[in-house]
């Protein structure tokens, strides 16, 4: 089983708000996750991204994989080492 950190989307139509999460490569978009590690909201200007720090080192440690936004967002806020990077 492949563990990602990924969006699951939140909000109302038109005003999209996503919450960060670990789940199973396999688990679809809005389905089950392992847990809840940030925010990201791209309604406010710049996008706004908030995470739990220590979970999201914990779970790189593991072999968790970012998909492309949220690896954007963790290079951003500074949380993403060059050696994640290259993952």
């Amino acid at each position: 089983m492949s563990v990602k950190i990924r969006l699951t989307r939140q909000g109302s139509k038109k005003k999209p708000f996503y919450r960060v999460v670990v789940a199973s490569s396999e688990a679809p978009r809005d389905g089950s996750f392992i847990e809840m590690v940030g925010t990201y909201n791209p309604m406010v200007n710049p996008a706004e991204c908030k995470f739990n720090e220590e979970r999201i080192a914990y779970w790189i440690s593991r072999g968790a994989i970012p998909t492309d936004t949220v690896r954007e967002c963790l290079k951003r806020s500074g949380l993403l080492t060059p050696k994640a990077q290259a993952a």
